[in-house]
Protein backbone atom coordinates (compact mmCIF):
# COMPACT_ATOMS: atom_id res chain seq x y z
CA UNK A 1 0.00 0.00 0.00
CA UNK A 2 1.36 3.41 -0.98
CA UNK A 3 2.10 6.08 1.60
CA UNK A 4 -0.33 9.01 1.25
CA UNK A 5 1.22 12.47 1.37
CA UNK A 6 -0.53 15.85 1.48
CA UNK A 7 1.56 18.18 -0.67
CA UNK A 8 1.26 21.96 -1.16
CA UNK A 9 -0.08 22.85 -4.62
CA UNK A 10 -0.70 26.05 -6.50
CA UNK A 11 -3.70 27.06 -8.58
CA UNK A 12 -2.45 24.39 -10.95
CA UNK A 13 -2.72 21.20 -8.87
CA UNK A 14 0.36 19.80 -10.62
CA UNK A 15 2.53 22.70 -9.40
CA UNK A 16 4.10 21.55 -6.13
CA UNK A 17 6.44 24.09 -4.58
CA UNK A 18 6.78 23.59 -0.83
CA UNK A 19 10.46 23.30 0.24
CA UNK A 20 9.44 21.02 3.08
CA UNK A 21 7.33 18.76 0.89
CA UNK A 22 10.17 18.43 -1.58
CA UNK A 23 12.45 17.25 1.21
CA UNK A 24 9.92 14.56 2.02
CA UNK A 25 9.39 13.58 -1.62
CA UNK A 26 13.13 12.96 -1.98
CA UNK A 27 13.32 11.05 1.29
CA UNK A 28 10.52 8.75 0.12
CA UNK A 29 12.29 8.27 -3.21
CA UNK A 30 15.56 7.41 -1.46
CA UNK A 31 13.72 4.77 0.55
CA UNK A 32 12.08 3.44 -2.60
CA UNK A 33 8.62 3.81 -1.11
CA UNK A 34 5.52 4.32 -3.23
CA UNK A 35 3.68 7.54 -2.51
CA UNK A 36 0.32 8.96 -3.51
CA UNK A 37 0.36 12.75 -3.28
CA UNK A 38 -2.77 14.77 -2.56
CA UNK A 39 -2.74 18.46 -3.55
CA UNK A 40 -3.39 20.77 -0.61
CA UNK A 41 -3.78 24.56 -0.38
CA UNK A 42 -3.00 26.98 2.44
CA UNK A 43 -6.62 27.55 3.44
CA UNK A 44 -7.64 23.89 3.44
CA UNK A 45 -6.87 23.43 7.13
CA UNK A 46 -9.83 21.10 7.65
CA UNK A 47 -8.30 18.58 5.26
CA UNK A 48 -5.43 18.11 7.72
CA UNK A 49 -7.57 17.86 10.87
CA UNK A 50 -6.72 14.16 11.14
CA UNK A 51 -3.07 15.13 11.75
CA UNK A 52 -3.80 17.45 14.67
CA UNK A 53 -2.15 20.45 13.02
CA UNK A 54 -2.47 22.55 9.87
CA UNK A 55 0.69 22.37 7.78
CA UNK A 56 2.20 20.10 5.16
CA UNK A 57 3.89 17.78 4.59
CA UNK A 58 1.77 15.15 6.29
CA UNK A 59 2.04 11.47 5.52
CA UNK A 60 -0.25 8.61 6.36
CA UNK A 61 1.51 5.25 6.42
CA UNK A 62 -1.19 2.71 7.20
CA UNK A 63 -2.53 3.80 10.57
CA UNK A 64 0.46 6.04 11.34
CA UNK A 65 0.24 9.79 10.69
CA UNK A 66 3.39 11.92 10.74
CA UNK A 67 3.77 15.65 10.06
CA UNK A 68 6.82 17.94 9.70
CA UNK A 69 9.52 17.09 7.15
CA UNK A 70 12.24 16.38 9.74
CA UNK A 71 9.96 14.16 11.80
CA UNK A 72 8.94 12.32 8.63
CA UNK A 73 12.58 11.74 7.66
CA UNK A 74 13.33 10.26 11.09
CA UNK A 75 10.18 8.14 10.92
CA UNK A 76 11.11 6.74 7.50
CA UNK A 77 14.67 6.00 8.60
CA UNK A 78 13.58 4.23 11.78
CA UNK A 79 10.59 2.41 10.27
CA UNK A 80 12.34 1.18 7.12
CA UNK A 81 15.90 0.31 8.23
CA UNK A 82 16.19 -2.37 5.54
CA UNK A 83 15.88 0.24 2.78
CA UNK A 84 18.58 2.73 1.66
CA UNK A 85 19.57 4.97 4.54
CA UNK A 86 18.80 8.68 4.64
CA UNK A 87 21.47 9.55 7.20
CA UNK A 88 24.09 6.81 7.18
CA UNK A 89 24.07 6.41 10.94
CA UNK A 90 23.91 8.56 14.07
CA UNK A 91 26.68 10.94 12.99
CA UNK A 92 24.99 11.52 9.63
CA UNK A 93 21.70 12.20 11.38
CA UNK A 94 23.36 14.80 13.60
CA UNK A 95 25.00 16.36 10.52
CA UNK A 96 21.64 16.51 8.72
CA UNK A 97 20.00 18.07 11.78
CA UNK A 98 22.46 20.96 11.56
CA UNK A 99 21.88 21.34 7.80
CA UNK A 100 18.13 21.33 8.43
CA UNK A 101 18.45 24.14 10.99
CA UNK A 102 20.77 26.12 8.70
CA UNK A 103 18.43 25.79 5.72
CA UNK A 104 15.44 26.85 7.80
CA UNK A 105 17.28 29.72 9.47
CA UNK A 106 19.28 31.08 6.53
CA UNK A 107 18.08 29.78 3.18
CA UNK A 108 14.32 30.05 3.59
CA UNK A 109 14.31 33.66 4.72
CA UNK A 110 16.85 34.66 2.09
CA UNK A 111 14.83 33.08 -0.69
CA UNK A 112 11.50 34.45 0.57
CA UNK A 113 12.80 38.00 0.31
CA UNK A 114 13.56 37.41 -3.36
CA UNK A 115 10.45 35.56 -4.56
CA UNK A 116 7.58 36.11 -2.13
CA UNK A 117 5.62 38.37 -4.50
CA UNK A 118 6.06 35.81 -7.31
CA UNK A 119 4.34 33.22 -5.13
CA UNK A 120 1.16 35.27 -5.08
CA UNK A 121 0.86 34.62 -8.82
CA UNK A 122 0.93 30.84 -8.44
CA UNK A 123 -1.19 30.15 -5.34
CA UNK A 124 -4.81 29.14 -5.72
CA UNK A 125 -7.26 32.08 -5.94
CA UNK A 126 -8.83 30.89 -2.69
CA UNK A 127 -5.42 31.27 -1.01
CA UNK A 128 -4.47 34.68 -2.40
CA UNK A 129 -5.93 36.90 0.33
CA UNK A 130 -4.63 34.65 3.10
CA UNK A 131 -1.19 34.48 1.54
CA UNK A 132 -0.85 38.24 1.11
CA UNK A 133 -2.19 39.10 4.56
CA UNK A 134 -0.17 36.49 6.45
CA UNK A 135 3.11 37.23 4.65
CA UNK A 136 2.73 40.99 4.85
CA UNK A 137 2.09 40.67 8.57
CA UNK A 138 5.24 38.56 8.85
CA UNK A 139 7.44 41.01 6.93
CA UNK A 140 5.76 44.20 8.13
CA UNK A 141 5.40 45.59 4.62
CA UNK A 142 3.86 44.79 1.24
CA UNK A 143 4.96 41.80 -0.81
CA UNK A 144 6.01 44.19 -3.55
CA UNK A 145 8.26 46.10 -1.18
CA UNK A 146 9.79 42.91 0.22
CA UNK A 147 10.81 41.79 -3.26
CA UNK A 148 11.87 45.24 -4.52
CA UNK A 149 15.52 45.53 -5.57
CA UNK A 150 16.09 41.80 -5.71
CA UNK A 151 18.38 42.04 -8.75
CA UNK A 152 20.92 43.73 -6.50
CA UNK A 153 20.15 41.92 -3.26
CA UNK A 154 20.46 38.42 -4.76
CA UNK A 155 24.22 38.72 -4.23
CA UNK A 156 23.56 38.48 -0.47
CA UNK A 157 21.81 35.14 -0.93
CA UNK A 158 24.59 33.85 -3.15
CA UNK A 159 27.14 34.81 -0.51
CA UNK A 160 25.11 33.00 2.15
CA UNK A 161 25.44 29.78 0.13
CA UNK A 162 29.22 29.80 0.64
CA UNK A 163 29.23 26.90 3.16
CA UNK A 164 27.47 24.66 0.64
CA UNK A 165 29.81 25.85 -2.13
CA UNK A 166 32.90 25.06 -0.07
CA UNK A 167 31.70 21.56 0.83
CA UNK A 168 30.86 20.77 -2.79
CA UNK A 169 34.36 21.88 -3.76
CA UNK A 170 35.71 18.96 -1.71
CA UNK A 171 33.11 16.23 -2.34
CA UNK A 172 30.38 15.52 -4.91
CA UNK A 173 27.46 15.55 -2.47
CA UNK A 174 26.73 17.08 0.93
CA UNK A 175 26.44 13.50 2.15
CA UNK A 176 29.94 12.69 0.85
CA UNK A 177 30.38 10.05 -1.84
CA UNK A 178 26.61 9.62 -2.24
CA UNK A 179 23.59 11.88 -1.61
CA UNK A 180 22.06 11.89 1.85
CA UNK A 181 19.15 13.63 3.51
CA UNK A 182 21.42 16.67 3.92
CA UNK A 183 21.39 17.01 0.13
CA UNK A 184 17.62 16.64 0.04
CA UNK A 185 17.18 19.43 2.60
CA UNK A 186 19.15 21.98 0.59
CA UNK A 187 17.88 20.81 -2.79
CA UNK A 188 14.29 20.68 -1.60
CA UNK A 189 14.63 24.26 -0.41
CA UNK A 190 15.93 25.31 -3.84
CA UNK A 191 13.05 23.50 -5.55
CA UNK A 192 10.75 26.12 -4.02
CA UNK A 193 12.04 28.98 -6.23
CA UNK A 194 12.86 26.59 -9.09
CA UNK A 195 9.20 25.57 -9.39
CA UNK A 196 7.39 28.76 -8.38
CA UNK A 197 9.49 31.65 -9.72
CA UNK A 198 11.43 32.58 -12.83
CA UNK A 199 13.99 34.63 -10.90
CA UNK A 200 17.49 33.16 -11.08
CA UNK A 201 18.94 32.77 -7.61
CA UNK A 202 22.26 31.25 -8.67
CA UNK A 203 24.66 31.91 -11.51
CA UNK A 204 24.91 29.06 -14.01
CA UNK A 205 28.55 28.26 -13.22
CA UNK A 206 28.07 28.31 -9.44
CA UNK A 207 29.12 24.92 -7.99
CA UNK A 208 25.81 24.92 -6.10
CA UNK A 209 23.91 25.35 -9.38
CA UNK A 210 25.92 22.53 -10.99
CA UNK A 211 25.14 20.27 -8.02
CA UNK A 212 21.48 21.30 -8.29
CA UNK A 213 21.45 20.10 -11.90
CA UNK A 214 22.74 16.70 -10.80
CA UNK A 215 20.17 16.60 -8.04
CA UNK A 216 17.40 17.26 -10.57
CA UNK A 217 18.31 14.02 -12.32
CA UNK A 218 18.15 11.78 -9.24
CA UNK A 219 15.38 9.18 -8.93
CA UNK A 220 14.62 9.08 -12.64
CA UNK A 221 14.52 12.86 -12.86
CA UNK A 222 12.00 13.40 -10.06
CA UNK A 223 13.00 17.04 -9.58
CA UNK A 224 13.52 17.80 -13.26
CA UNK A 225 10.10 16.47 -14.22
CA UNK A 226 8.39 18.77 -11.73
CA UNK A 227 6.00 21.38 -13.05
CA UNK A 228 7.50 24.90 -13.11
CA UNK A 229 6.09 28.32 -13.93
Amino acid sequence: MAIVMHDLAGADPVLRFSPYCWRTRLALAQKGLQVETIPWRFTEKAALAFSGQGRVPVIRDGERVVSDSWAIAEYLEDSYPDRPTLFGGAAGRAHARFVNAWADGVMLGGIARLIVRDLLDVVAPSDAAYFRESREARFGTTLEQVQEGRETRVSEFRAAMLPVRLVLGKQPWLGGATPSYADYIVFGTLQWPHCASRFALLEDDDPVALWQQRMLDLFDGLGRKAKTV
